[in-house]
Parts: C-alpha cells; structure tokens; sequence
C-alpha cells in the first residue's frame, strides 16, 4: 500500500504542479514516465541484491530511500528537480516486487501462494481506494507539497517498524530455500529467457500494468479535465475504481487456490483469472462510447475490477522462476511488465498533447490488455517450475 501510494500521489497532485510549475501535457508524461525509466532498468540488479543479501536488510532499505524521495519531491520547484526524484523513487521501489514473490515463495506451500499474493497485491488498489478522498482533501486543503511529505513520512516510520519486525526465513530455518550469494552472471539471464513461460507471463502483465499505470498516472487527469470534475468530487468518484481492482484480486487468489485444490491444475488455477482479467480489462475503451458520470465510472470500476485479477502474475512467476534465482526472475518479470509504466504514460501525454481528448488514449490502454492477454493463451504454456540446466549456478 505505501510502496503504491509513493509512486501514485503524483497522479493527485499533478493537476496542481501542471499549473504551479506550467508543464505541459506531454511533459508531464515524461515526468510521470521518468519513474519508470529508473524502475525498470534496477529490476534485474534489485533482483540480484535480494539473491544475495536477503529479503529483511534489502527491503528496509528500499521503503526507507523511495520513502525520503517521495517526500523530497514536495520540495521540487522545476520539472529537473521533480524528475531526479522521480528517478530516485524508481531505483529505490525496484526490489519490492521481486521481494514479495520471494517471500511468498519461500513462507507459502503452492496451493497458499495465490492467497498470499492477492492480500499483499490488494494494497496497489486499497491506499487509494481508502484515502483518495482524504489525499485530494489535502491538496484541496493545504497544497500539493503535502500530499509527498504525508506520504513519505509514513513510508519512513514503517521501514523502521519492518526492520524490527520481519525475519528472513532463512535466519530461522536451516533449510535453504532460495537464496543465493553467487555473484550476479548475465548467463543467468540468458538462460532464463530461453523459457517460454518467462516470456509468456512478462508479456502477459505488461498489458495488464497497461490499464493500472494509467489509473495509477492519468485518472485523476482524466477526471479533472475530460469530466470536469471538482478535486473533492474526482476524490470521492475515484474510490469504486480502486475498491473494485481490490475486489478483482481476492477473488483471483481465493479462487485460483480454490480451483488448484480441487482440479490439481496449476495451468486452469493460474491462467483462467488472469486471461478472463485481461480481457475484461480491455472494456475500458467503451468509456468512448457513452455519456453521464455515473455510467462512465461504473465501466472505468468494472475494467478496473478485472485489471486487479491480474495481480495474480506473481503468483505464476512464483510458480514457474527456479529456486536458485527467484530474485532474478521476479526481476526479469518486473522488468517487462513495469515498461507499461515507462510507455503508456508517454503514448498518453502525447496523445492528450496533440487531440486534445483521451479517445485514442483509452483505445491504446484496451489494446495492450488484449495483447497480454493473447500472450497468456498462446505463448505462456505450463505452469511449472523452471528446472535449469545443472551447469546453471
């Protein structure tokens, strides 16, 4: 929840820095994109810490810097300085995921996993659902400044209280159940890229993270400028959305352990929530097609519900990334899937720059949830857990 909270309160406050600091649309893309530049290019070498010091000290001290760069960024008086810490948010947030896949691996036998992921994963959509209302309040109330120091505060206080509190599994366990100190080799990569589940699944989230990164960078855009919305009003009509995304991914967990133990099929358990999500997901487009708030909320909620269904990826990436590198592989996956968040910003800004609408904005964010989807189908195969070649560290 902190870690979405961090990178998304840009999206609240960025009606008010367009103004304070004169960006303009298409520059504000790349500044909401320029977090992901970061992001993406640590996934694989935030993978590789993890490997190799463990999931306690590489955790703290990832919330505890993209923390304080949450909260520099109230301080940001250009767009230079916004995008440094931008960028400085986004190598700090790097390890997260690949850390949450491993401690669900290595804590939750395989028919728990799915459970495990969506009660973690539903904090994405449960920080904004809870405290839209109040995050645009401040803004409304005391400037956008406060939204970044609020936020980051309570990112620092929690990576004090999680550098207290969790244990690596194996500081209690003399089983090894993952971890690895080997050095980092690009063979390992290599190796890893020649499985089609790798692929497949990477793909697959990329066209789901497509319909959150918007949600995530552009909603609160779309609210104030296409639907002309007050910021309380924006505030209040953003919580079904992201109450329903949080709906969408207890329901893949529960019901994708459900199915495993009741079909011993981990490709039906994994594959049906997420491929029926990413279809669903592409229904946002219809946005295009009618008028009146309320029905457009309701069709932004119910693609917004199904795009939480794909939560469930780093339970397949759990699943499938061998034991010797899982930190690797989450990062392999992250890697791919965290371009949406490099790409749709950008296609986005530059589309509003240049029609003045969101119409081809939202039939871009429809098409990449089908081409996830195509992957899952047809490129995925099954899921099963990577054995490599025995000369593999």
């Amino acid at each position: 929840m902190i870690n979405y909270l961090d990178r998304t309160v840009l999206g609240i406050a960025a009606p008010q820095i367009s103004t304070d600091l004169h960006i303009a649309p298409a520059v504000m893309g790349i500044v909401f994109s320029a977090f992901s530049w970061s992001y993406v290019a640590a996934q694989v070498p935030g993978g590789w810490l993890l490997d190799r010091v463990g999931t306690r000290l590489t955790y703290f001290f990832a919330v505890f810097f993209w923390s304080l760069f949450t909260l520099l960024q109230g301080f940001a008086n250009s767009v230079a300085t916004l995008l440094g810490f931008r960028l400085g948010l986004g190598v700090s947030e790097a390890p997260c995921f690949p850390t949450n896949s491993r401690v669900v691996a290595t804590w939750f036998p395989e028919h728990e996993r799915a459970k495990a992921t969506a009660v973690y994963t539903v904090g994405e959509y449960l920080g904004l659902a809870c405290f839209s209302p109040l995050l645009f309040w401040v803004a409304h109330r005391f400037g956008w400044r406060w939204l970044f120091f609020l936020v980051g505060t309570v990112g620092i206080v929690f990576a004090l209280i999680w550098r207290g509190a969790y244990r690596d599994r194996e500081d209690l366990d003399s089983t090894r159940t993952g971890a690895t100190s080997t050095p980092l080799r690009w063979g390992q990569i290599r190796d890893l890229l020649r499985y089609r589940q790798v692929w497949g699944a990477s793909i697959g989230q990329f066209g789901g993270n497509s319909t959150l990164v918007f949600f995530l960078t552009w909603f609160p855009t779309y609210l104030a400028k296409e639907r002309h919305m007050t910021s309380l009003t924006a505030g209040w009509n953003a919580i079904l959305p992201f109450a329903a995304a949080a709906c969408g991914i207890m329901l893949a967990g529960w019901g994708s352990d459900l199915i495993l133990k009741r079909t011993a099929s981990p490709n039906l358990a994994r594959k049906l929530p997420v491929v029926g999500g990413l279809f669903g997901a592409s229904t946002i487009i219809l946005a295009n097609y009618v008028h009146g708030d309320s029905l457009i909320i309701a069709i932004f909620s119910f693609a917004f519900f199904c795009q939480g269904m794909t939560g469930l990826g780093w339970a397949v990436i759990s699943d499938i990334a061998p034991k010797e590198l899982m930190g690797i592989t989450g990062g392999i996956f992250n890697f791919a899937s965290n371009m949406a968040g490099v790409i749709t910003p950008l296609v986005v800004g530059a589309i509003i720059g240049r029609t003045g609408s969101f119409f081809y904005a939202l039939a871009y964010v429809g098409a990449a949830a089908l081409l996830g989807a195509l992957s899952y189908v047809f490129l995925l195969g099954d899921v099963k857990r990577i054995v490599l070649h025995p000369e593999t560290p």
